[in-house]
């Protein structure tokens, strides 16, 4: 078995997604002898891409929020994120459909978007500039204060601008929704943003409505290529750096000396470390270590709120389509009820709520002249059944959905339909109940009460990524690289 040689301060991490690619830039930045080791063949994790036919996918995110997250990201190295790839601003940013032939498009900058509520509700224009105000003021408190904290101390998120905005941990989302707007068409526009936090709005503090910031504020961008573009950048900062990336190499076990990990056993042979930080699922990591030195529990981890998981198809199309965004959303049903079978009843919806994203109507790149590339998600209960069959007939129910609201027709027009879903995230990401977003972002499981970074048991093991601090997502996990990171600079510098 092949025995790599041991450095000074040498950092093996597992996983090259988002998180484990970010630190791994700032640690070989600040010196250290940093080593990716990847189960994949490619790099990013969740966020790669399918090829097939002259047609290319996102496999994973789609949506680029947030772009001031990626900028500090490659300012941190002198570098800008024109340096590595090109951003779209999306106009419209996403459309929703309500009903047959009836939806409304939500536009690229916030004096449209008010128009638009304003067709909805009179004077939702004006309580919706108020609304987006106070989540500009939340967004700047959460990007400046909170969410770039270690997650050592409560004290880290106790300040005097935290003390006054207390009452918003208290409330939820959707009542600060609900006192904002009255039409329910308007009401899940505002709420959808919190999906991306892996909640309800009902359980969700009203402070998160930095999202609603997020989304009209900061807008919706597309990296020309896809989403796998902002891999490639990461991933050659990363190399010009020095890191090394390990692909086809499964982790198989740790070599341990005392409370500390000396190596990690791969399918490609042992990596000797003196800090190992796993960008791996929290979970699927602790259970290589002996029970003793694990942190959390098989009962700890069964009573986590779970971000959903996600029943997802790719599809290529032999034409082009009409009456759709490159962002639609399908809310012709009820919200809540869809929200239901995934947090407390865990079973399939019968009236799901999905998002379609057709990025060939941007990205001329990702399909061939006159087709369409489709992605279709469907958010479910993690760990819930997952056959052949029942992804068979969501799909027909997708595809009936998406002709009768739209008018188009698409049935006889598909030349090839891929899917993923539960069993797909756990074998191929090892994660927990297949989850596909990581732990719910409640107040129950914020901060101190997530899963902690820097192990309290193993004196050199690390984690980032979705379910640590700060939460799911694609600039969460980011700066999730950037905190770990850190915290290994702090101890073992």
């Amino acid at each position: 078995m092949q025995v790599n040689s041991r450095k000074s301060n040498k950092v093996v991490i597992i996983g090259a997604g988002f998180a484990g690619l970010a630190a791994s830039s700032y640690l070989a930045r600040d010196g250290f002898d940093v080593t990716i080791v990847e189960k994949l063949d490619v790099s990013g994790g969740r966020a790669r891409q399918l090829k097939r036919d002259g047609f290319t996918f996102d496999i994973g995110p789609t949506f680029y929020w947030m772009p001031d997250i990626f900028e500090r990201f490659f300012n941190d190295f002198g570098k800008s994120v024109k340096n590595y790839y090109e951003i779209i601003r999306l106009n419209p940013a996403y459309q929703v459909y309500f009903a047959p032939e009836q939806s409304l498009t939500i536009a690229d900058n916030l004096k449209d978007i008010k128009k638009t509520f304003e067709s909805v509700e009179a004077g939702s224009g004006e309580a919706l500039q108020r609304f987006i105000d106070k989540s500009a003021r939340n967004y700047e408190i959460a990007m400046d204060e909170l969410v770039y904290q270690p997650g050592e101390s409560l004290f880290e998120i106790v300040t005097p601008e935290t003390i006054t905005r207390l009452p918003s941990f208290f409330k939820s989302i959707q009542s600060d929704v609900n006192r904002c707007v009255k039409s329910p068409y308007l009401r899940k526009i505002l709420q959808f943003p919190v999906l991306f936090l892996g909640a309800k709005p009902s359980n969700t503090p009203a402070f998160y409505n930095f999202m609603n910031y997020a989304d009209f504020g900061l807008g919706t961008w597309h990296p020309r290529g896809g989403m796998y573009e902002v891999v490639r950048g990461m991933e050659s900062l990363a190399l010009s750096l020095g890191v090394k990336i390990e692909h086809n190499c499964d982790v198989l076990g740790f070599e341990m000396a005392g409370r500390s990990i000396t190596g990690v056993e791969t399918s490609r042979g042992i990596f000797k470390s003196d800090v190992l930080l796993s960008g791996a699922d929290y979970h699927f990591t602790e259970s290589l270590l002996p029970t003793e030195y694990r942190q959390y529990s098989p009962r700890f981890w069964d009573n986590r709120t779970m971000a959903p998981s996600a029943l997802l198809f790719y599809v290529g199309f032999d034409t082009k389509l009409s009456k759709v965004a490159h962002h639609t959303f399908f809310f012709d049903t009820d919200f809540e009820d869809h929200a239901r079978t995934i947090y407390d009843t865990k079973e399939w919806p019968s009236k799901p709520l999905f998002y379609a994203s057709f990025p060939s109507i941007t990205d001329r790149e990702t399909a061939p002249p006159g087709h369409e590339s489709g992605i279709f998600l469907i958010p479910i209960a993690p760990d819930i059944q997952d056959t052949p069959d029942i992804r068979e007939r969501y799909f027909n129910l997708v595809i009936d959905r998406v002709e009768k609201m739209t008018g188009n027709s698409l049935k006889s027009h598909i030349l090839f339909k891929e899917s993923f879903s539960v069993n797909d995230f756990k074998s191929i990401y090892n994660s927990l109940k297949g989850n596909a977003y990581g732990l719910a972002n409640i107040l129950t499981q914020t901060h101190l009460l997530r899963p902690r970074i820097k192990s309290k048991k193993v004196n050199n093991l690390y984690f980032t990524g979705q379910l640590t601090l700060p939460g799911p997502g694609v600039p969460p996990s980011l700066i999730s690289g950037k905190i770990a990171s850190s915290l290994i600079q702090k101890h073992h510098a």
